[in-house]
């Protein structure tokens, strides 16, 4: 007989499903809450988890009960008034019985709220349900044709790498069981009798020779089966399942100019790390690309993109030659969706505004998906956004935002990436 005994503990995450199916089934409520959620906290603790409320009444169910007619039978725990046999007055409709969810009395009964926490990951899908890059087609040079690999259950050929050993060991222990059944049941039986004819005969008593040398046969077939054998032996099969993917860019640039004072940047900052945030959630294959500039632009890593101190006039035209550049030499081979995204005061030098929007019509636009230009000021616009007007009607892929203050970047983000519906 083969005990088995399972010690392993109780998986983690056992309630996943049904934490899952209450997200779907409030999902409303939810949204709300994270909504005003949103608006009490800063970008910077965005990806953070959230404790939401849902009202109660939200959650009650319906169900069946009995009515008040009929007669009605009850034992009453620990009762001190009664004994059986005795009437109890019928209580008069609408006495007692009531939960006074949202009513003010004296000697009402309420319910809280029901509180749900919201992991990070659960408040970030939430936020970011409704919104997606624009314009994202899957035509045949943006859709790549990957392939992932993928467990598939057990084949009886494969590579050493594959082998899978519990498996293999369970099968070479359920062989050499079938096997050595016949002769461990002969082996029982002839042990018994040699026991017996011992307490009666001598060592060398013919019969005794005979039980102890068929014991022995029996006993080297049972060591000749091997403890485990190339058909015993399990791999793990994996197959290959197409698993499409689209490639994307984002192009960050950010002017970092004299003009831009620390507000000015704090709020680009915070635009883009939203942006960036919502980027590297949304997308498995997609790269982003941290420009700044004053006079010169310069390509940056995150870091410095965010936290460096580098400051100067403002030419704007440089960052766009820049963003030109690395998208002819890194991504000009068709097989990339390409963004962009500028962040500036719109102080420009004069002369160089008109020739900014010269370069996004001739040398940008033609060949992104989108570009999105957020102008950070108060009150009349610059220069830079009365160029970048003249491109809205003849270019689809074209958008402007204004931002002024914090709390317009929210909205501003949502109106520039929000699904458009079919």
């Amino acid at each position: 007989m083969v005990r088995i005994i399972d010690r392993r503990f109780d998986s983690r995450n056992k309630s996943a499903v049904n934490r899952q199916r209450f997200m779907r089934r409030f999902k409303h409520q939810i949204r709300e809450a994270v909504a005003d959620a949103i608006s009490g906290r800063s970008i910077k603790d965005l990806d953070n988890g959230e404790s939401v409320s849902i009202p109660g009444k939200d959650l009650s169910e319906p169900r069946f009960r009995h009515g008040r007619g009929g007669i009605w039978e009850t034992v009453f725990t620990g009762n001190d008034q009664f004994s059986t046999g005795d009437q109890v007055n019928r209580p008069q409709g609408g006495a007692g019985g009531g939960s006074g969810k949202g009513k003010a009395s004296k000697d009402g009964e309420g319910e809280d709220d029901f509180v749900f926490n919201l992991s990070r990951e659960e408040f970030l899908d939430v936020f970011f349900d409704d919104l997606a890059l624009p314009n994202l087609v899957k035509t045949q040079l943006a859709r790549i044709q990957e392939y992932k690999s993928q467990r598939s259950g057990f084949t009886n050929d494969g590579t050493p790498a594959n082998i899978n050993v519990v498996r293999s060991l369970r099968g070479a222990l359920g062989r050499r069981l079938a096997l050595a059944s016949p002769y461990q049941g002969r082996l029982r039986d002839l042990q018994r009798q040699l026991d017996e004819l011992l307490e009666t005969r001598p060592d060398d008593d013919p019969e005794v020779v005979r039980l102890k040398d068929e014991i022995g046969i029996l006993r080297a077939k049972i060591d000749a089966i091997p403890f485990i054998d190339t058909f015993d032996l399990r791999y793990n099969n994996r197959i290959k399942v197409p698993k499409p993917t689209t490639q994307a860019v984002m192009f960050c640039i950010m002017d970092v100019s004299g003009s831009m004072d620390e507000e000015k940047k704090s709020i680009a900052k915070r635009f883009f790390m939203l942006l960036y945030l919502f980027l590297t959630r949304t997308y498995e294959h997609i790269d982003i690309v941290f420009i700044r500039h004053h006079t010169v632009a310069k390509e940056v890593n995150e870091e410095d993109f965010f936290h460096s101190r580098e400051s100067g006039g403002t030419v704007v035209s440089s960052a766009l030659e820049l963003m030109k550049e690395i998208l002819h030499s890194r991504y000009a081979n068709g097989a990339w969706n390409i963004y962009g995204a500028q962040a500036s005061d719109g102080d420009n030098w004069d002369n160089d505004s008109p020739h900014c929007r010269e370069m996004l019509a001739q040398t940008i636009l033609p060949f992104v998906q989108y570009f999105a230009y957020i102008e950070i000021t108060r009150g009349e616009q610059q220069n830079l956004w009365r160029e970048y007007e003249k491109l809205l009607g003849a270019h689809t892929n074209f958008a402007m935002q204004h931002i002024e203050n914090l709390p317009d970047i929210y909205p501003v983000f949502r109106e520039l990436f929000k699904k458009k519906l079919a």
